[in-house]
């Protein structure tokens, strides 16, 4: 556990079970849901975790522009599923509109409005939530969808994070 600028640091541990169950977790009150992704995916590919990033197109192309320009002195290697296979193969951010084919499934990240079909194939999914109601209104629906489901979730806010 711990957290380091208000992200929560729990990308490497092995949890045991007698039957793999996703860990759901919802990050709330992002002021800024693309930057904050860069954040979290620069901690996870710093962990040597594998991530794929869902989302609409324009979402995923402007986290794809940001990944290039957040910082300057780091870079989180990333590629989109279409790109060459050995790029794919390499990268461990992905970002992808559909998870269906990815290469890989321990942490997915939802910069959807909807909760991705085949999301329960990862270990864990991410789910960050902006301060605008509407997209805290669908990330409701998308808690509730998951409780229904049986899934245990797990709430970070980010503004009582940011306030210690």
């Amino acid at each position: 556990g711990g957290a380091v600028a208000g992200i929560p640091v729990d990308f490497g541990q092995t949890i045991q079970m007698t039957s793999p169950v996703t860990a759901v977790a919802f990050h709330f009150n992002a002021p800024d849901r693309v930057a904050y992704a860069c954040r979290l995916l620069r901690k996870a590919a710093g962990s040597g975790a594998k991530v794929v990033v869902t989302g609409l197109p324009d979402t995923l192309q402007q986290l794809d522009s940001a990944l290039w320009t957040f910082s300057p002195t780091d870079f989180v290697p990333h590629c989109h599923l279409q790109s060459d296979a050995r790029v794919v193969a390499a990268s461990p951010v992905i970002l992808a509109t559909s998870i269906q084919t990815v290469p890989h499934q321990q942490v997915l990240l939802n910069l959807g409005a909807v909760i991705p079909d085949g999301f329960d194939r990862f270990e864990r999914v991410i789910e960050v939530v902006g301060l605008d109601d509407e997209d805290r209104q669908r990330a409701r629906g998308r808690w509730k969808q998951y409780t229904e489901r049986g899934y245990t979730i797990t709430r970070h806010d980010l503004v009582l994070k940011s306030s210690h």
